[in-house]
Order: C-alpha cells, then structure tokens, then sequence
C-alpha cells in the first residue's frame, strides 16, 4: 500500500512514523509547506521524496507521486486538488480532532473546550469539496477531563486517537482495497 502523506509539524511527522510501523505500507512521497518543517525533516531524514508546496493553500497534482493508493492529511491547511486525488487510487482521508460534523474547521479542539464538550472525538475523513466534509472512514471518542485545556486534551487523548484511526483506516484500506466510509449529515 503507498501512501502519499500531506501534513505538518508534530502531528504529521507523528503520522509518518506510525505508518512506517503498519506492516505493508511504503511512504511514495510526503508534501509539506516548508523545507524545515518537522514532517520535511523526518522524511529526509527516512529517505522518503517531500515535495514542497508552492501554495499552501493547495495541493497540486504533480505533487502526488505515481502509483500512490491513498493520500493521507495530517495537521494540513491546504485542499487537496481534484487533480492530486485522482493520482490516488482509491482517493483520500485526512484526520480531524472532533467528532464530525461538530466542530469543523480550525481549531476543533479549542472549541470542544469553549463549548463545555464532556465528550470528544475524532474523525477519518474522505477528502472532498469542502472543509472537513467527505464521508466518514472512521471515528472514537474520549470524555474530556474537568478543567483540562485544549492543548492537554490534544496530547492526551486526541493526536493518540489520530494516529490508531488513521493506521486502522490504512489496514482496512490494504485489506479490503477500498477505504471505509459513511456519509455525514
């Protein structure tokens, strides 16, 4: 299974090492907004090709290598183009630290504690027009603990939870040759 790995800082660089570990999946490329960043950095340091991004905004085509079966988003900003999808064989899911559809967007974490949420998830999404709105591949939750911040509730609970739905989305994926998926309301 090759896996393109589009994402950023911490978390990205956290996804890139969990996927090295699941048995049958090689990394085709890793697409990052900058040379120095914490993904950039790993991948070079694994050997794996990173391209990096024009526009961070978007994610063109020709930076998703040949025969690559899905593209992962990890702590990315940018859209995925269509062009850049269809160089994946079976498309692509991205992370995201809530339980879709609440609290989409950007900072998911900080408003599950600004909204009082005792519980929190996250969501494996497929990548599509819209933010954080493709059908979803896969999902947990955890409760949140009385007076934790959002940072606290980030690297206890949510990046852990990330990177297990993401593998488990990849097994599933080599496994049955499709992605897991149902649709959000």
């Amino acid at each position: 299974m090759k896996i393109a790995l589009v994402g950023s800082r911490f978390f990205g660089a956290s996804v890139l090492e969990a996927l090295r570990q699941v048995k049958g999946v090689e990394i085709s490329c890793v697409v990052t907004i900058a040379a120095d960043d914490r993904l950039a950095l790993a991948a070079h340091k694994a050997g794996i090709p990173v391209h990096i991004q024009v526009n961070p905004k978007t994610v063109p085509g020709e930076a998703i290598a040949e025969g690559t079966d899905v593209i992962i988003a990890a702590h990315t900003h940018a859209r995925i183009s269509d062009e850049a999808l269809a160089r994946a064989r079976l498309g692509g899911v991205g992370y995201h630290p809530s339980l879709l559809p609440r609290h989409r967007g950007i900072a998911a974490v900080e408003w599950t504690i600004l909204s009082g949420d005792a519980i929190a998830g996250g969501s494996v999404y497929h990548l599509a027009d819209g933010w954080d709105k493709g059908g979803i591949a896969a999902q947990d939750w955890c409760f949140v603990a009385r007076g934790e911040s959002a940072r606290e509730l980030w690297e206890r609970a949510l990046a852990p939870m990330g990177l297990a739905l993401l593998a488990r989305v990849v097994r599933h994926a080599d496994q049955h040759g499709s992605l897991p998926g149902y649709p959000q309301d």
